[in-house]
């Protein structure tokens, strides 16, 4: 995940020339669970080594505190944008020098790729992690994606059902945004897998994760290429 230094960046007191080479990555979560999630944390450390990041940046939207204790239903993803945006901006404030990159799952990829339009803020790349195609309703919720100019990659099951990969394959074709998809072969929305899918194809849980995170470290690479060369 190298890049090269521009002449008139100056690395912060506090960042070592090994650090200056990393993306910061901004990983929001999805609608049911907080950042505290065991499926969040568990990501949010595979990304942060995989990637070689210096930083994975987690946070909790608002709706998520308080409640007295009961599980409170999240907004419309439009109502998260202005949030999400200012923990975004905070970050690339923080670490000026390092390509940013936003990531989410579910709910959170979804709002990641609306704050990504955001004319204030410079993304190198979207990672979304089970991208919530299908409303509530079975509507096709492609506005945002088809609107996109940041190169996008999603990480999917196939068996999620809130992304049927026919939908989303015919998505990619009309976005004018790079695009890159990951199918997790037995996967559901957060990506698990049956036993009886993984004994019958000699694999682990873990097998499939190392190899859809490898399959995002080499996009993000790409990206990041791709950004210093133009």
């Amino acid at each position: 995940m190298k890049r090269r230094r521009r002449e008139n960046e100056k690395l912060r007191p506090d960042e070592s020339p090994e650090e200056m080479i990393s993306p910061v990555i901004v990983f929001a979560h999805g609608a049911g669970a907080p950042s505290s999630s065991e499926w969040m944390i568990r990501w949010k450390d595979m990304m942060k080594k995989q990637l070689g990041a210096v930083e994975v940046v987690t946070f909790d939207y608002p709706y998520i505190g308080g409640g007295g204790g009961k599980r409170r239903v999240a907004p419309k993803a439009e109502k998260l944008i202005e949030f999400h945006l200012e923990i975004v901006k905070e970050t690339a404030a923080r670490f000026p020098n390092h390509p940013l990159i936003l990531a989410g799952k579910s709910m959170g990829s979804r709002v990641s790729c609306m704050v990504a339009a955001d004319p204030d803020v410079t993304v190198s790349a979207v990672i979304c992690l089970g991208y919530p195609l299908k409303g509530m309703k079975g509507a096709i919720r492609d506005e945002t994606l088809l609107q996109m100019g940041v190169p996008v990659m999603f990480v999917q099951g196939s068996k999620d059902s809130m992304c049927p990969l026919d939908k989303l394959d015919a998505v990619c074709k009309k976005m004018k945004a790079v695009t890159e998809l990951h199918v997790i072969d037995g996967g559901d929305h957060s990506f698990k897998i049956g036993k009886r899918h993984l004994h019958t194809n000699g694999l682990t849980q873990d097998d499939v994760q190392l190899v859809a995170l490898q399959a995002i470290s080499a996009f993000v690479s790409k990206c990041i290429a791709h950004n210093l060369l133009n």
